[in-house]
């Protein structure tokens, strides 16, 4: 079966076909590199993992770079205000490589929290600054920027097409009245942006590297251009990232690296929408935001948010709060239960053969592929646990296959192992049952105290007592 994807250049499902056969090039933007992942970023992480699993699953293979900003991007999005490390490194008296360290050993402890499969290439910006160097010379060689106040600002007005990916109006944009400019006085046109920055701009920083316009640092936006075509060619197939970077962000990537190269840079975009919580969008710059460690500590597994995740549809905004994350819990439990009763029951994995097992794969597939559609997966995956027709080996093998996907860690599930009691216990809970059946309630209750004395609690249910050693 096909996959199809939404793709936001089109703003409409396609088939996807990569442009080497089954090879798939994706690019990823990652984090920026100041501050701990709220739960919102790796909302955004976890669709990419979700896409990744489906590609695969689908039999394609996947080159996924992802990049990590060590370096150049501002607290505004339009090249203004300070940078991020720098504010941090100030605040905290560390200094930007040690920020910078710190934090993506946390993004990827809370990356394998999440059992998400990691990237093939994992590259940050400050490694590669001569790569961004050689496309700026690029483009200065196109005639497409300009030195202004001794930054290198891209020109939009150097090509016909800017912002075709948020659907812009490149009239209004070509505007050069200086009034305009607020943030940048250097800006022939107010969406210009900067791929290099020299000291005229922010003063001395700690990152900075000697180039053919002097000594500076990138920008925000020159990173993932140089990087993604290092590493999956002038051309690729998918990128990937939050609905916030297609106005500035994409637009930009696109905007500088096809008129770079000449030619269609990415054939799919694909977006995530917002996770939100009671005030809105989640965002670091609020101050308070939530993170993954935040929800461990309030008692909450990795998977329960994992779980939670797959409830909402990527595209769609999806609403946080820890009542929808402790119902979320509650049904990741109830399914490890299930499994673990079926494995108890002897399941184990099978080659699917039956028309019932092969139907409810086939409608899982079809569910995924039709643009991860992840609500109607979690729905097979309930079909399959509650179908009593269905032979515990059967059930057992379609959820380890749907985990392929799901990514909740359910081959990990082992059998509950019995509990053995010492004989001196079970001899006491065998008095007891007789003492019960011959209504002798006072002895009944003498032989419970002991057993509670002896560290066991007795359960009581239709089909008989039994015991529990208390925790």
């Amino acid at each position: 079966m096909p996959v199809l994807l939404y793709n936001t250049m089109s703003r409409k499902l396609e088939v996807f076909q990569p442009i080497h056969d089954t090879e798939v090039g994706l690019y990823s933007c990652g984090p920026t590199v100041y501050n701990y992942a709220h739960i919102g970023n790796l909302r955004t992480f976890l669709f990419e993992d979700l896409l990744k699993r489906t590609l695969l699953l689908s039999g394609f293979s996947v080159n996924h770079v992802m990049n990590i900003t060590d370096v150049g991007h501002l607290t505004g999005d339009g090249d203004d205000g300070e940078d991020k490390l720098e504010r941090m490194a100030q605040k905290t008296h560390e200094s930007v490589w040690e920020i910078a360290r710190f934090y993506i050993e946390a993004f990827f402890k809370d990356y394998d929290a999440l059992n998400m499969i990691r990237p093939n290439v994992v590259c940050k910006a400050t490694d590669h600054i001569q790569q961004m160097i050689d496309l700026i010379k690029r483009l200065e060689a196109g005639g497409h920027t300009y030195v202004s106040g001794g930054n290198v600002y891209f020109s939009i007005d150097s090509i016909d097409d800017y912002g075709k990916l948020a659907r812009l109006n490149l009239d209004s944009l070509k505007t050069a009245v200086r009034e305009e400019v607020e943030e940048d006085g250097n800006k022939k046109n107010s969406k210009d942006f900067v791929l290099w920055f020299t000291k005229s701009k922010h003063g001395q920083q700690a990152m900075m590297w000697d180039s053919p316009w002097g000594r500076g640092f990138p920008g925000w936006h020159i990173e993932c251009s140089a990087m993604s075509m290092h590493y999956l060619g002038e051309s690729f197939d998918i990128h990937c990232g939050g609905i916030d970077a297609i106005p500035v962000h994409h637009t930009n990537e696109i905007a500088q690296s096809e008129a770079a190269t000449g030619k269609k840079w990415v054939n799919y975009w694909l977006h995530g929408e917002f996770l939100l919580d009671e005030t809105g969008k989640m965002s670091k710059s609020k101050g308070e935001f939530l993170t993954l460690g935040l929800l461990i500590d309030k008692g909450f597994d990795p998977m329960d948010y994992r779980y939670f995740c797959l409830g909402g549809h990527y595209r769609s905004q999806l609403k946080f709060s820890f009542e929808s994350l402790a119902t979320a819990r509650t049904a990741r439990k109830n399914v490890y239960e299930r499994i673990q009763n079926l494995l108890s029951q002897g399941a184990k994995q099978i080659e699917l053969t039956s028309t019932a097992a092969l139907a409810y794969k086939a409608a899982f597939l079809e569910h995924i592929q039709n643009d991860l559609g992840t609500p109607r997966t979690l729905a097979d995956l309930w079909g399959v646990l509650k179908d009593e027709a269905l032979d515990p080996s059967e059930k057992y093998s379609l959820c380890l296959f749907f985990d392929r996907i799901f990514g909740l860690r359910l081959d990990g599930i082992a059998a509950v192992r019995a509990e053995v009691f010492p004989q001196e216990a079970l001899d006491l809970l065998a008095r007891r049952t007789e003492a019960k059946q011959a209504r002798n309630w006072p002895l009944a209750d003498t032989l419970r105290a002991e057993l509670d004395a002896m560290g066991y609690l007795v359960k009581d249910t239709p089909s008989g007592s039994s015991l529990e050693k208390k925790m």
